[in-house]
């Protein structure tokens, strides 16, 4: 069983703001308004502003992990005036009442929001009675009880400070007698250490015949309150003396009867808010806010528990058919296939079985597929799983694609309306157009330049797809293409072009101009990368505006761009080499420092024909002529400059590999920039490429630069371009995603049940086709069986996986509640999400 201290608790919270209605207008007039999330009072995100707007459309989505923890959500509704912001309203809910909203879109109301209904933080405090021997003639003894506010955590920082001082006031009797005591301010700290020691007589109410019976019903009844301030006015410290307490900063309130007088009472307690903040009602109707809420906790054991799921997943792509593995039944059961996918990509890209599943996939669908242009198309399980690897991999990629071109629209907007009945008034629709057509030619330009820079593993898995296309339909040349335009094109540049916030490409909104005129080059490029699946430019457009930027744009030259594109990114990897022919780069003549010369002189230095591919470079005495030397890319350490101190020699940037450098001259400085270019791209993905070099050359039995006589010396100057996108590592914690897994098979666990139910039903030893009689309606489930013998085994297996780790989870839950101890730190009186895990209600 795992203990306390060998589990994780990783909490995540996904939330989509899609719409507000009904707001009360601003003197008749409509209001600009955004959103923003708080976990207490902390905020993480804010949507954008939507200007004039009664019934405000935001559609934007917060999703990340939770570093810290926290007891309510919210979410708040502001509105603009001038540079000012204003609460209209939120919505507030607290952590353990999470799970009612999980995945559910509601529409919530909004509620007014006033200072003292926020706050945060918790309070440490010791309360113990005594008797004492009393001064009072009358008395020989009393009462009295010590209360000690030991020190707080966490306080609400109010207009950039906090400082805080308590307030002790012990109420009781019929007419509520109060008693009010109160701590030093602590000045600059969320954290204060007080330690501060109250004193309150509770006097017996015994006769000269019963000195010694007490009786304090009164103060049984009694009510301690300490309350937090923060301390914020100079004038009330230093002239009115303290007349105004400050900022409020959350309340303790304790009822006497519930404590046990005979043992001190030491506990943490949670601040609240006050009760009459908690009671107001909205004095009008504010609106309401459609939200859709996923907060999930996951518990996170070590990985040896894991062993059995983890390795039933990983086998996948080894079931025959695949339709029975457990990855793809997950895809199957889940209420989306994104819900699968994103664990499952995490999973397999950690353990690199990514690219043997991904081929399982296509190839299965594939062969279910009969008409090729629509292969991709749909929300399968596949598409999905390459929709979160491009996201996963991808991102560092498609920014240092397209984060120059987005921010030259953004930053500097033309308008690009072609539509004849859109178009304002002074705007001129041919000058629109060559603006939009200069926009797009730039966007093309740089995705087909990006090609080289493709991340190895996108490579890999474009390279599958393509051997796929060609092995099932060998007839159709352009289906290769068709596959990974799917993906490349459709789900990943163009909606990053239409979205670009979404990509995280630009943090902050559009006006409407560049909106338009992303929607435009968006369409335009997706229209333009299906043109090399088709031999005839039918681009499939309901639009007829679009016809004349596109008729312009679909040229022979651009077709062969995009190919070439498509060819470099599905044909650079490890299955490459036995795929076709190398794709030609660049070539042209350079001349060349000759090979292990030692003397210096004109005779070294020999005029060759240089070709670079996507697999090698090699040169040669002519064009025609066969190589002299062939260079393997993955060869190459570096591609850098030459100091001209060097050979005296302008242009010059030097090939490293192992043993030796290849030095070369380009005829100019723009010959030079464009061969370092293409070759930095071209290697940039080596797994063993250098972090240094030598600008210089090796001469005269020493480096000019760092003067080592050692060859084989290390570098002494870092490379340029620093960590290329293509390895760049992705941090996956697989225990975790395992979890996930776990969790959603648990959640359908009725799904698999009902499907062992159904094969059971149709043939005791799974035939070949699954009849579902005896088996009602409700139960069928809507899964595919392809081979009911190898479904029930998987399925099987997957039980036994689901229902064992879920008994660990089980006592670990158990273990959890028997140790809490409520009113520690970690577990504070009044923190309703403490003693009782959130989530472990699904487990149990």
């Amino acid at each position: 069983m795992a203990g306390v201290g060998e589990v994780r608790v990783e909490e995540s919270l996904r939330v989509k703001i899609g719409e507000a209605k009904n707001l009360p207008a601003n003197s008749g007039s409509p209001r600009n308004t955004f959103c923003a999330i708080r976990l207490d009072l902390e905020e993480i995100y804010r949507t954008t502003t939507v200007e004039k707007s009664l019934d405000p459309y935001f559609g934007e989505e917060f999703a990340g992990e939770i570093p810290k923890k926290f007891r309510t959500l919210s979410v708040l509704l502001y509105e603009v005036v001038s540079k000012s912001e204003k609460v209209l309203g939120k919505v507030s809910i607290k952590k353990d009442e999470l799970y009612k909203y999980h995945q559910k879109e509601h529409w919530f109301p909004l509620a007014p929001s006033d200072a003292e209904s926020d706050v945060q933080g918790k309070v440490h405090l010791e309360i113990r009675f005594d008797e004492y021997l009393s001064s009072e003639p009358d008395f020989y003894s009393s009462h009295r009880m010590a209360v000690r506010v030991v020190e707080c955590s966490d306080l609400m920082v109010v207009n950039g400070a906090c400082n805080p001082y308590a307030v002790v006031v012990l109420s009781w009797g019929k007419l509520r007698h109060k008693e009010v005591k109160r701590t030093v301010v602590r000045k600059k700290t969320i954290c204060p250490q007080f330690d501060d020691v109250f004193c309150f007589d509770l006097n017996n109410k015994g006769q000269n015949h019963d000195r010694n019976i007490y009786s304090f019903d009164d103060i049984y009844e009694g009510e301690l309150s300490v309350s937090l301030w923060h301390d914020d006015s100079k004038v009330s410290r230093e002239v009115l003396g303290h007349m105004f307490r400050g900022s409020f900063l959350g309340e303790v309130k304790i009822l006497l009867r519930d404590l046990d007088l005979s043992t001190v009472h030491t506990a943490w307690y949670c601040l609240q808010a006050r009760e009459m903040s908690n009671k107001l009602q909205p004095l009008e109707d504010l609106g309401s806010i459609r939200l859709k809420i996923s907060y999930t906790a996951d518990y996170v054991f070590e990985s040896h528990y894991y062993h059995d799921l983890r390795e039933l997943l990983l086998a996948s792509a080894d079931v025959k058919p695949v339709s029975s593995s457990a990855a793809f039944l997950l895809g199957e059961i889940a209420d989306t296939q994104q819900e699968a996918a994103q664990p499952l990509v995490r999973l397999f890209v950690h353990y690199e079985k990514i690219l043997p599943f991904i081929r399982s996939l296509a190839d299965w669908e594939m062969s279910h597929m009969t008409d090729p242009n629509t292969l991709f198309r749909g929300n399968t399980l596949l598409s999905k799983m390459l929709d979160e690897l491009m996201k996963l991999v991808g991102l560092p990629y498609l920014h240092d694609t397209l984060r120059a071109f987005i921010d030259n629209v953004c930053d500097e907007p033309k308008s690009c309306e072609i539509d004849s009945t859109r178009i304002k008034d002074g705007e001129n629709h041919d000058q629109n157009l060559e603006n939009l057509k200069s926009y797009v030619k730039s966007a093309l330009e740089a995705i087909t330049a990006s090609g080289l820079v493709c991340p190895t593993l996108l490579r890999d898995v474009f390279c599958v797809l393509k051997e796929m296309a060609l092995k099932h339909y060998p007839d159709n040349p352009n289906v290769r293409y068709h596959a990974i335009t799917s993906f490349i094109f459709l789900r990943f540049f163009a909606p990053a072009i239409l979205g670009p916030r979404l990509f995280e490409l630009r943090s902050e909104a559009q006006d409407p101009v560049v909106v338009r005129a992303l929607t435009l080059i968006s369409k335009a490029i997706t229209s333009l990368a299906n043109i090399v699946t088709s031999k005839s430019a039918n681009f499939g457009l309901k639009e007829e505006y679009m016809v004349p930027l596109l008729d312009a744009l679909s040229t022979e030259a651009t077709r062969e761009s995009i190919k070439m594109f498509l060819d470099i990114i599905s044909a650079t990897g490890a299955y490459a080499k036995n795929i076709e022919a190398p794709i030609t780069l660049k070539e042209g003549l350079m001349i060349k420092r000759a090979q292990g010369r030692k003397r210096l002189g004109l005779k070294n230095f020999k005029k060759r024909y240089f070709c670079l591919t996507n697999q090698f470079i090699s040169y040669a005495k002519s064009k025609l002529d066969k190589p002299l030397c062939v260079i393997p890319v993955e060869d190459v350490l570096a591609v850098e400059r030459l100091q001209e101190d060097s050979f005296r020699m302008k242009y010059m940037f030097q090939v490293v590999q192992k043993q030796r450098a290849l030095y070369v001259q380009a005829s100019n400085c723009v010959e030079e920039k464009e061969w370092l270019d293409i070759l930095t791209k071209v290697c940039k993905s080596n797994k063993n490429r250098l972090k240094e070099f030598h600008p210089a050359a090796f001469i005269n039995s020493h480096w000019l630069c760092c003067k080592s006589v050692d060859p084989n010396a290390k570098g002494c100057s870092p490379v340029t371009g620093g960590v290329p996108v293509t390895d760049i590592q992705v941090d996956i914690d697989p225990d975790r995603e395992l979890e996930k897994i776990h969790s959603l098979f648990l959640a359908h666990m009725d799904k698999l049940d009902a499907l062992q139910a159904c094969m059971k039903s149709g043939n005791d030893v799974c035939g070949s086709q699954v009849v579902y009689a005896g088996v009602s309606e409700e139960l069928r489930p809507s899964i595919y069986v392809e081979d009911p013998q190898t479904c029930f085994q998987t399925v099987s297996e997957l039980q036994k996986c689901v229902v064992s780790l879920e008994q660990e989870h089980k006592q670990y839950l158990r273990m959890v509640q028997r140790s809490t101890v409520i009113g520690s730190r970690e577990a504070p009186i009044g923190d309703d999400s403490c003693g009782f895990p959130f989530g472990s209600k699904s487990h149990l």
